[in-house]
């Protein structure tokens, strides 16, 4: 088995937490790892500069190329898009981009099997559209196409002859014209995607959704690692954590919100995360090493994929990650 690197922008591996994680299990593993940053591939040589964790702290090592790469990041720069592309003929990467929203929702639409968990969702290319889904919707959701954690979503309502435009906790009624002035401005900045507002609140009425973390592990099968149920803290109708929402732990929450249906709605989500990531694999060129399933309930318990993540962050999970994720990329460099 060849060796496993990670790739990051970053110059010294300190200044990556998962770093040292991914470093401690490969040991434990018996798996070669290092650590190495764009700027110190020298392709002549076919040799990298990287960082070994030993006796304590990081030491930089000349090494032979990697067979498996966690890509843990962008490539910032021109250059290190370059360097990224060559080293993707050379190197298995882990990580690959499922692309914006429109393009998960066509995919998964495409795919038929989970198409019936879609919130219906159009590409807003001008405001008269948003004006026409108000003739079936009484409250529309607009989402920047490329994710934003949570930011730049705007909720309207139609109230009579009127509508309500709600960004965060802030509050702006307008005429039929007024809106179209605003969508139009809106979307000379960015593209944004059009959906009916699901809602999905708990007892005391603040909006939430689950997240769920999935990893592929030594078999290369998908494992949950983690669900828990993100809430917003005031009145928006945003759950994101980086939004204001935050973090709620998922057994005490089930049991809160769904009481003797508890572990059934435990049973639903865990099934649903890894039934989805199993096909959601099919339908892209490129296996997925970790994903970030947004999802929503309904009144009716129906699940609801409100986003598709492909680096969904390991924030104080990050040896959980590293026990799933360095045993996969053994298994990917054993193919």
């Amino acid at each position: 088995m060849g060796v496993i690197a990670m790739l990051h922008y970053r110059k010294h591996p300190s200044h990556v937490k998962k770093a040292y994680s991914f470093a401690a299990v490969a040991k434990m593993e018996g798996i070669d790892f290092y650590y190495f940053s764009y700027s110190k591939v020298d392709f002549n040589a076919k040799k990298i500069d990287g960082w070994v964790y030993h006796n304590g702290k990081w030491v930089q090592k000349r090494m032979d190329f990697p067979k498996v790469i966690i890509n843990a990041s962008n490539p910032k720069t021109i250059e290190q898009k370059r360097i990224s592309k060559r080293l993707k003929k050379i190197a298995i990467f882990t990580s690959h981009s499922v692309g914006n929203k429109m393009k998960v929702y066509e995919k998964i639409l495409k795919g038929e099997e989970f198409a019936d968990y879609l919130i219906p969702s159009i590409a807003v290319r001008k405001g008269e559209e948003v004006l026409d889904f108000f003739e079936k919707h009484t409250v529309a959701v607009i989402k920047p196409t490329s994710g934003n954690h949570g930011k730049k979503i705007i909720f309207i309502k139609k109230i009579n002859t009127n509508f309500q435009v709600i960004e965060g906790v802030k509050k702006t009624l307008f005429e039929k014209s007024g809106l179209l002035t605003y969508i139009e401005r809106l979307l000379k900045k960015q593209s944004y995607i059009l959906q009916p507002f699901i809602e999905c609140k708990t007892k005391a009425g603040l909006t939430y959704d689950f997240r769920l973390h999935i990893l592929k592990n030594g078999t290369g099968k998908w494992e949950v690692t983690l669900i828990y149920p993100r809430v917003s803290g005031n009145a928006k109708l945003i759950s994101n954590i980086s939004s204001g929402g935050y973090r709620g732990e998922f057994g005490p929450f089930l049991k809160e919100e769904f009481g003797d249906r508890s572990n059934h709605v435990r049973q639903l989500l865990e099934g649903f995360a890894v039934s989805f990531a199993t096909h959601f694999d099919t339908l892209y060129p490129n296996p997925f090493d970790e994903l970030g399933i947004d999802v929503g309930l309904d009144q009716n318990l129906k699940i609801w994929i409100f986003e598709v993540n492909w680096r969904p962050g390991s924030k104080h999970r990050e040896i959980e990650v590293a026990r799933r994720l360095i045993p996969y990329c053994r298994y990917l460099a054993s193919r």
